[in-house]
């Protein structure tokens, strides 16, 4: 299943849960096992008294955790066309459960953020209590380059995001440093990507018993002053400004010409930022454009709702599978998309992509 469970003891007969993505060569990425599996330990340790705080981490230098395994969805997807896979079906409302599980969690749980931390990654991580980010840290929702969307919460946390950046980051795939995801309120915590150890060294010596809340923050706050130093610079805030005034447009379609624009603009990450816009998916732009909008107001657990009915229907259309064969299996970096004009898309098209892909109550009704 590519997770490793281990628990280490404190004071006090007290115990740290640690669960470890072990999918080095994958980058981490998220099987239905894995999540299965992170579910069960995660609901058994949140009822084990003993179990004081968790750490989720990712084994390999390059990364915490780059997304799911959306091969092994479009491989389903390809074998009942036009229509939602069983497959999909359960793995996004298992993923989902997991994430809100995450987000909801009763005990301190830390997620150690280092690498590329992308798509199903950054679901993982923005629902714990604790975001740590390392000089190595690269956040991203990429999904705009395989006819998806910013799943796992992405409606939540980027329309939240000062001015138009959450849309940038969704229409753009722009990687964020560990100084812009603390910028944002993406991360909580910079250590050195050679502190690891001493976090859990430091976690085993607490007393759980009396002022958790001081004592994992002085800790946290100790270590945060060695690592200070080695911050990379600003990239998001510096150019907010800029991005707001470009996004400030009254459809996508104008603001997918406003970004595409700059493919040979001055500012390196701008114009990197375009280029990646102009390979991708139109129709996905629309449901960035969509889901931002439609979520701003409602609550966690409908976000995931919502969500639920995007990635099912994104399974049930022809953008999902290219994209990933264009990018992922195939790797000729060339997708055909289905709808390749961005002011061409039926607006009925974008509007099927919330509907119910399933009958009776909604599964993820229970959250």
């Amino acid at each position: 299943m590519n997770v490793i469970f281990t628990e280490l003891p404190g004071q006090h007969g007290a115990r740290i849960g640690i669960a470890s993505l072990d999918a080095e060569r994958s980058l981490n990425a998220l099987s239905l096992p894995m999540i299965e599996a992170l579910d069960r330990q995660l609901r058994a340790w949140a009822d084990d008294p003993a179990i004081v705080c968790v750490l989720l981490r990712g084994h390999g230098p390059k990364a915490f955790c780059a997304g799911g395994d959306v091969v092994k969805l479009v491989e389903a997807c390809r074998a009942h066309p036009g229509e939602a896979p069983p497959l999909a079906g359960r793995f996004f409302a298992d993923e989902y459960r997991l994430d809100h599980l995450i987000h909801t969690y009763a005990k301190p749980l830390l997620c150690w953020a280092h690498g590329y931390v992308m798509g199903g990654g950054m679901g993982l991580m923005q629902g714990a209590g604790i975001r740590i980010v390392t000089p190595s840290s690269r956040l991203a929702m990429p999904e705009i380059s395989i006819g998806l969307y910013p799943d796992v919460g992405g409606s939540w946390f980027l329309s939240r995001l000062p001015g138009k950046l959450g849309l940038f980051l969704g229409l753009t795939a722009t990687q964020l440093n560990a100084r812009d995801a603390l910028d944002l309120g993406l991360a909580d915590r910079f250590l050195l990507d050679t502190q690891q150890e001493d976090l859990l060294a430091g976690l085993q010596q607490l007393n759980w018993q009396e002022q958790t809340a001081v004592q994992l923050n002085s800790l946290l706050q100790a270590l945060e002053h060695q690592a200070v130093g080695e911050l990379p610079e600003a990239q998001l805030l510096p150019r907010r400004a800029r991005i707001d005034q470009l996004l400030d447009t009254g459809d996508l379609p104008s603001a997918w010409r406003a970004l595409t624009a700059l493919q040979g603009d001055t500012d390196p990450l701008l114009a990197k930022a375009a280029k990646t816009l102009a390979a991708g998916c139109p129709l996905t732009a629309h449901l960035v454009w969509e889901q931002i909008r439609r979520a701003r107001h409602l609550s966690l657990a409908e976000v995931f709702r919502l969500e639920y009915a995007m990635s099912l229907n994104c399974c049930r259309h022809p953008e999902f599978p290219e994209g990933v064969r264009a990018r992922l299996i195939d790797k000729d970096n060339t997708p055909h998309w289905h709808w390749p004009e961005v002011a061409n898309i039926p607006s009925a098209v974008i509007e099927a992509h919330f509907q119910p892909a399933w009958s009776g109550a909604h599964p993820l009704a229970a959250l």
